[in-house]
């Protein structure tokens, strides 16, 4: 079976061809290499020993989108991952966040609502719960308002694809909501690669362990936590790129209950950035430099998942823990920086 992955070569999304072409998938990568590198093709065919196709294509462009679903009519299942995903960028560049990652998605699903059947998995975040009122999150908590347009998108996103589903028959859609994803694969042959300052903790923190940045800011310790710190669920990648192709086989099973489903994707155990400081330490046998300075806005307290739904339903649950998937994040930092 051939299946699209969208933004494949970006951190989630290459460890989920390498587990699609593990089941023995047949994949295309559309990717437009404006957060990624094509250098990920080479560690996926180390990994696997296949070479998925490769399309370096801009999915903003409508008539370029037609016609890769002309040319590829065989597709059986599309996974989309390709989105601008910075929070802050986000809040600075709105209307380039809502083009890319609200436009694409429309395009995709007018191609997919011309063919008799599709099989659709949308990459959420539980950022669409915000400061949840209950931990830990289930899947039927509420969707509060956005705290950036990044996480709009991502709301946006899942109404959409419901509002699709509801009057399209043939289309099958899971949105898969994760938690904090890190580490890399164990081959160390792909990871995360953030172009320029890291968004997020865990690349920041190996980037500091091997001396690129200065330190880390930690921001706040005043928070109504145990040790004062936020908290959030961190998740393998490799644990996180198992589950979509789980939620695919679903689809293409039939197996699903309704033609739209929602999954949280996360541990069920929530880590503090302290904790996480301290994963590092012991995993590298380093000091991490690092200062507490002023909480950031739009920062949630505490977040963390109730797998319950993934875990039964699914049949999904994420075996790595915080060491780890630390362990594979630092060894990934020093082998692309030796």
């Amino acid at each position: 079976m051939k299946i699209l992955v969208t933004g494949g070569l970006g951190f989630i999304g290459s460890h989920t061809v390498v587990e699609l072409q593990n089941e023995g998938y047949e994949v295309v990568i559309i990717d437009d290499c404006s957060n990624s590198s094509e250098d990920v093709l080479d560690g996926i065919v180390a990994i696997t020993g296949k070479k998925p196709l490769f399309e370096k294509l801009d999915l903003k462009e409508k008539d370029k989108v037609v016609d890769f679903f002309k040319r590829h009519h065989d597709i059986e299942g599309v996974i989309h991952f390709a989105a601008s995903k910075a929070v802050g960028e986000s809040v600075e560049k709105p209307l380039l966040y809502y083009e890319n990652n609200i436009g694409t998605l429309v395009y995709i699903l007018n191609e997919l609502s011309k063919k008799a059947q599709a099989n659709f998995i949308f990459s959420s975040s539980c950022t669409v719960y915000g400061q949840a009122d209950e931990l830990p999150i289930t899947e039927n908590a509420p969707v509060k308002t956005a705290e950036s347009p990044y996480g709009n998108t991502k709301q946006m996103g899942e109404e959409i694809i419901a509002d699709t589903c509801r009057v399209t028959k043939g289309l099958q859609a899971i949105s898969l909501r994760y938690f904090n994803p890190m580490g890399a694969h164990p081959s160390v042959e792909i990871g995360e690669l953030p172009k320029g300052v890291p968004q997020n903790l865990v690349p920041f923190i190996t980037q500091t362990g091997i001396g690129l940045r200065k330190e880390l800011s930690v921001f706040g310790d005043d928070y109504p936590t145990p040790d004062g710190t936020c908290i959030r669920d961190y998740i393998h990648v490799v644990d996180l790129a198992k589950a979509h192709v789980v939620a695919l086989q679903r689809l293409l099973n039939r197996a699903n209950e309704s033609n739209y489903e929602v999954y949280n994707l996360g541990t069920g155990k929530g880590s503090s950035v302290l904790e996480v400081i301290n994963s590092f330490e012991k995993v590298s046998g380093n000091k991490l430099n690092y200062k507490i300075v002023d909480r950031r806005q739009g920062d949630v307290i505490s977040a963390y998942a109730d797998t319950t739904k993934a875990n039964n339903v699914l049949g999904w649950k994420a075996k790595s823990t915080l060491d780890e998937a630390m362990k594979s994040a630092w060894d990934w930092e020093q082998k692309i920086r030796n």
